[in-house]
């Protein structure tokens, strides 16, 4: 028994460094001296070892672990689960066990460090990488590379080297499942990224007529990669760690004819349902969260509740109304206010 304890305790340690991001997301000081990066909560030694060596970087990478908290909590805002379990202050044994919610935040942080990074080259506010290659394909007649793309490389090559480096530690601490496990879906985050790599342009002609276009490589927004990620969680295939080959790999649990696909996330344990609280799982429950009566999806009061019922209550709300465009060219409007019926998860 002492040594199950202890194993889930190592767990737990190397599942907290894994997702140091998270915790990076309440620093409130700026990283400006090497001396900074020992009070940074939840970092290996070669995180430390990259904050010292690139405290730039490291304002970029918190910076990204404030937008996956504020992308998460957006894209999963229609589900039970609503990445509550982000709150680094009260880290919750869902993340821990290797549920399909700890795959999406192990993929989407990935991504996430990776996609500031890449976008940071090209505002300028790292001195050590720039804008990224022009691509090495000739345009359409009409169009031409120019501008500054997302530099992606950087941004995948640095991101990678702190996403992962919890996961290549050499002490032997922690599931190796667990670590597979983590290290396949940030690979996945970082797939999304690439996908997520689309050509923008800006029109140049006279008045308008956009005669010819100047085009770069850049990056969609992180909610868009969220997205589709969101998909992925949806479709995630539960693994087992077993003997192929010569090695243990993770292959899918109920259809191990296959090895598990590139751009699939998994996961090794079950999650709860979420629809009461209970803290011996991480779930918050669904109490009182907002529902639509109407919805037949994930947000509808049916699931939402958890067939629990729902109270109505009656909310006002001022909006703009009976707008009028003035030549030229302001528009005034008037303030309406009317009375919506919302409902809550009893």
């Amino acid at each position: 028994m002492q040594t199950i304890i202890q194993a889930a305790r190592e767990v737990k340690k190397v599942c907290q460094k894994t997702f140091a991001d998270m915790a990076l997301s309440q620093t409130t000081q700026h990283i400006n001296k090497t001396q900074h990066c020992k009070t940074l909560p939840g970092l290996v030694s070669s995180q430390a070892q990259l904050c010292r060596s690139n405290l730039e970087l490291m304002q970029t990478i918190i910076q990204a672990a404030r937008e996956v908290k504020k992308v998460c909590q957006k894209t999963f805002a229609d589900m039970r689960w609503n990445c509550s379990s982000i709150d680094a202050s009260k880290f919750l044994p869902d993340l821990e066990r290797g549920t399909r919610e700890s795959a999406f935040l192990h993929a989407l942080s990935a991504a996430a460090i990776s996609h500031t990074i890449a976008r940071a080259c090209t505002s300028g506010d790292l001195r050590l990488c720039s804008c990224g290659p022009i691509p090495g394909e000739i345009p359409e007649p009409g169009y031409r590379w120019g501008g500054c793309a997302d530099n992606l490389h950087y941004g995948l090559l640095m991101g990678s080297k702190f996403s992962d480096a919890p996961m290549k530690m050499k002490k032997k601490s922690g599931s190796n499942a667990n670590k597979l496990m983590h290290l396949h879906n940030s690979e996945v985050g970082r797939q999304a990224l690439r996908d997520a790599l689309v050509m923008k342009c800006k029109c140049h002609g006279v008045s308008g007529s956009c005669s010819i276009r100047t085009c770069w490589r850049g990056l969609q927004d992180l909610k868009d990669v969220a997205m589709d990620l969101k998909t992925k969680y949806l479709s995630a295939t539960k693994v087992v760690h077993r003997p192929m080959g010569t090695r243990k790999q993770l292959v899918p649990k109920d259809i191990d004819i296959r090895p598990v696909q590139e751009n699939e996330l998994v996961y090794l344990q079950s999650s709860p349902d979420y629809c009461t609280k209970n803290d011996k799982f991480g779930s918050f429950g669904t109490q009182d969260r907002q529902c639509n009566k109407t919805s037949s999806g994930s947000d509808s009061c049916d699931l939402m509740c958890c067939g629990r019922g729902y109270n109505p209550y009656s909310e006002r709300v001022v909006e703009r109304c009976h707008c009028k465009y003035h030549w030229c060219c302001y528009v005034t409007c008037k303030k309406c206010e009317r009375t919506v019926e919302k409902y809550v998860c009893k």
